[in-house]
């Protein structure tokens, strides 16, 4: 076995730890099942050999003996409906708690893993490939129990009634098991490329639903078409040739066991024309053969429904092994911050071959209000993402009232500071609860002040259930500057001591915009804020003005003096305002 097969093995059974007691009854439930259907097969060669000849049949013996095969036959059914209680609860506990773990860890990687990984294939490993794990486990576990306790009951059987034939049919297993084997290792990487297909396909239509309004409106509906059609006829291809190989497993073994029960029946029939058996014997033999070889078959299908439990296994657990941010324990923020910010000879890129930001280096006293400003691509969100610590720097700090924030825990940091970006994100649930995001023991009054405080308070009135409507993101009940208003009430709710806007009106209407505006001027008294912004006519009032080009700060000052100045800001002011 593969390094990387033993590893998804050992990963999988580390979630399965706290059940072993539901596999050891499962396979109690098996032992009894397969030995009450194989005393079956010894009663009905008892019975055959009770009517084996004209004028000498036994009914009272015939009649026992049915009885007693009605009574196995019902004892290995119930017993092998139990067994498949316990490894179905066994597999869907199993699946739950990777879910859970696959969940959870997604909350604590670094923002770079979600960024680079699309979210349709996130979301299709989390439940198409963990699906896909539940049904190899549950398939797994039924086959394999009952297969193995089948090969070893029918040899010890077997061996009973005759040792020579048995020998011939021991001697052909291990062909079995290469043919198996050889077919199974062909299809893992078949599989493998089926899984991530079948992600990207979740991750384009995930992208192309997302924004079917962006489709229809710029006429690329035959080319999301055609791209589909690519992405689904690859599946289509790789998925017949990972099926086509799987399903030669079973036929191709049973060839094997053909040759096999057919070579121990002529054997077995010699035997019995010689005397060295009964015909009732030689049909228990027969009947073992076949069930001694049954399981091979059905164990080879196993491990080829296994090859695909493992590719999907191994891209769910690329996310439960995905590296957590690193965190400090060392909670030394004091619980009001003033807000100074202190940024020292920071550098940062995204992609380390293409720099971004270099030698960066901003001081911003307490209450100030600080306008980012620059061309598309300059560093301005980068340099939030960095703020919020959604990315670490590559070198340099920092600082939060003198602390750096890497030395103390995120959740810790973030909590001194309020957010509202450009794209609006709402959870599905009612206005009161989206309001109250983030904002532990909000009371009504709160989330109804803080949306007056964001002018939302009379559209939310207006709807029929009020602050309890139920709204999502994809939501068409309210207008996108109605989620923006939510958005900015979100923030409104908490006390920060930091504020941060990144376009936060780019979604509201001039004369709301105003409104807001003044909102925030409100809010932003006492409180460091930084505002990226590309309506200048936004952040004329800001204290201190800096323009961003290619991840450095090429000017800085107020309104007044930059535009004396005449550089890039004069350059963008007039191009927004110059007629």
């Amino acid at each position: 076995m593969k390094k990387y097969d033993l590893y998804t093995v050992k990963k999988i059974l580390s979630f399965m730890k706290n059940k072993v007691h539901y596999l050891v009854f499962a396979l109690l439930c098996a032992i009894v099942s397969v030995l009450s259907s194989l005393y079956v097969t010894v009663l009905t060669g008892n019975a055959i050999d009770f009517m084996i000849s004209q004028g000498n049949v036994d009914f009272e013996k015939i009649i026992f003996t049915i009885t007693k095969i009605l009574i196995m036959v019902a004892l290995s059914s119930s017993m092998q409906w139990i067994m498949n209680l316990f490894t179905n609860s066994v597999a869907f506990s199993t699946i739950n708690e990777i879910r859970n773990a696959a969940f959870s860890n997604i909350q604590h990687v670094p923002v770079g893993f979600i960024d680079s990984t699309g979210n349709g294939d996130i979301t299709n490993r989390m439940t198409a490939d963990a699906e896909f794990i539940s049904d190899g486990l549950i398939m797994g576990f039924t086959q394999l129990f009952q297969g193995i306790v089948t090969i070893i009951s029918t040899l010890v059987f077997m061996l009973t009634i005759d040792f020579k034939i048995t020998l011939i049919v021991v001697v052909a297993t291990p062909v079995s098991l290469l043919v198996a084997s050889f077919i199974a290792k062909s299809t893992f990487n078949m599989f493998k490329k089926q899984t991530e297909i079948r992600g990207d396909m979740s991750s384009f239509i995930e992208e192309m639903i997302t924004n079917q309004k962006v489709v229809d409106a710029f006429g690329y509906e035959k080319k999301s078409i055609e791209r589909f059609a690519k992405i689904n006829e690859e599946l289509k291809k790789t998925s017949i040739k990972a099926t086509f190989f799987s399903s030669l497993t079973n036929p191709s073994t049973r060839f094997v066991n053909g040759l096999v029960y057919t070579s121990v029946g002529v054997i077995g029939a010699l035997s019995a024309i010689n005397g060295n058996m009964s015909i009732g014997n030689l049909s228990c033999f027969l009947s073992y053969a076949n069930q001694y070889m049954k399981p091979f078959n059905e164990i080879s299908g196993v491990f080829a429904e296994l090859q695909s439990a493992f590719a999907c296994a191994r891209r769910v657990f690329e996310i439960i092994d995905a590296k957590k941010e690193i965190e400090c324990d060392n909670n030394v923020l004091p619980e009001h911050i003033k807000g100074d910010v202190n940024i020292e000879n920071v550098y940062f890129s995204y992609n380390k071959e293409t720099k971004l930001i270099e030698n960066f280096n901003l001081d911003v006293k307490s209450g100030q209000k600080i306008a980012i400003v620059g061309p598309t691509g300059c560093g301005k969100t980068t340099l939030i993402n960095l703020l919020m610590r959604f990315y670490d720097v590559d070198c340099g700090k920092i600082l939060l009232d003198g602390t750096d924030i890497t030395s103390v825990t995120r959740d810790n940091m973030r909590s001194s500071y309020a957010m509202v970006l450009q794209e609006t994100w709402l959870k599905t649930g009612t206005i009161k609860e989206n309001i109250s995001y983030g904002t532990k023991n909000a009371t009504d009054d709160m989330i109804i002040s803080a949306a007056k405080k964001a002018y939302a308070h009379s559209f939310i009135e207006r709807l029929p259930d009020g602050y309890d409507t139920i709204i999502s993101d994809d939501t068409t009940n309210i207008s996108q500057g109605q989620k923006q208003l939510l958005c900015i009430a979100r923030a409104m709710i908490s006390t920060p001591s930091i504020l941060i806007l990144d376009e936060a009106t780019s979604n509201i209407d001039t004369r709301t915009e105003k409104l807001i505006q003044n909102a925030f001027n409100t809010m932003m008294q006492g409180r460091t804020s930084f505002v990226v912004a590309h309506r200048l006519s936004t952040i004329k009032n800001a204290d201190t003005i800096i323009v961003m080009r290619d991840g450095k700060i090429i000017e800085t000052g107020n309104h007044e003096s930059l535009l004396k100045d005449k550089g890039a800001y004069f350059s963008l002011y007039n191009s927004q305002f110059a007629h």
